[in-house]
């Protein structure tokens, strides 16, 4: 995610639990055991952190201000990927860690400080973006392959029935260009594959690493698209010198600018 007004950009290692600071000197800014599926911040530099089962406040002195429980005791799930809508909540959703299948969900944390499902149904959540008018939310749920669409009110926070955009291998974070067009990340496929809102493949970007994971428009001119890839023994992937790595590349197209959260009152 950028941080327009901090000038950095900032990632996660799931696996190792930290979020990462910067392009040129990065540094792990903070840790947390045993995953961190996403990070996003505040305009005053807060930070929400979607932790295994929990989001966690972490105000800006590093301090511990709030926690919402979502994943329920006992539930073999996790947290995964996680995004602010227009309107600055958050929304994030489960994935599995067994074989079960249909079970996930996606809440969204409302300014209220309540939780709302808005899928119950996944399998494993993935990528979320929205349209430059906010009035279109995209999601990835990444077993089936499936890129819904929907209608979305970041004014009110109403969300329409899902539709299918597009079926893609397993697609997995995404982010969403000034033009409206979804740029996904393939898992397996070593590509971010640029796809119109109407689902039709523009273009694809092959990132030299099987295991790409997610990307971001980033930089002050919101045209240095960012990367990320995993480093796992998956069969029948081949590891390469770009698996676990951070990849940039400088793009002719612009990003939208991301929204950051908008803090509420959480409990201690």
């Amino acid at each position: 995610m950028w941080d327009e007004a901090r000038g950095v950009v900032r990632w996660v290692d799931i696996e190792g639990g930290q979020v990462w600071e910067g392009l040129h000197e990065p540094r792990v800014v903070l840790r947390r055991e045993p995953t961190l599926g996403a990070a996003v911040h505040s305009e005053s530099g807060d930070l929400l952190l979607a932790l295994r089962r929990d989001l966690e406040h972490v105000d800006a002195s590093g301090d511990v201000a709030g926690t919402v429980p979502l994943v329920p005791p006992g539930v073999s799930s996790r947290l995964n990927d996680g995004k602010c809508d227009p309107a600055g909540r958050f929304v994030v959703g489960s994935m599995a860690l067994d074989e079960r299948r249909g079970q996930e969900k996606l809440w969204r944390l409302e300014h209220d400080g309540s939780v709302t499902v808005l899928d119950d149904d996944l399998s494993l959540s993935n990528g979320l973006g929205w349209s430059p008018d906010g009035a279109t939310m995209y999601h990835v749920d990444t077993l089936p392959g499936m890129i819904w669409h929907r209608a979305y009110d970041p004014d009110t926070g109403a969300v329409g029935e899902r539709h299918l955009l597009v079926a893609m291998g397993y697609a997995d974070g995404l982010s969403v260009d000034a033009d409206g067009n979804l740029w996904v990340a393939v898992w397996g496929g070593g590509q971010i594959r640029v796809v119109s809102p109407q689902g039709v493949l523009l273009e694809c970007l092959d990132t030299g690493a099987p295991l790409t994971t997610s990307c971001a428009f980033t930089g002050p001119g919101l045209d240095q698209l960012v990367v990320t890839t995993a480093d796992q023994t998956v069969a029948g992937v081949p590891r390469t010198d770009r698996s676990g790595v951070l990849l940039t590349r400088r793009t002719d197209q612009r990003g939208l600018p991301a929204t950051p959260w908008r803090p509420v009152a959480l409990e201690r």
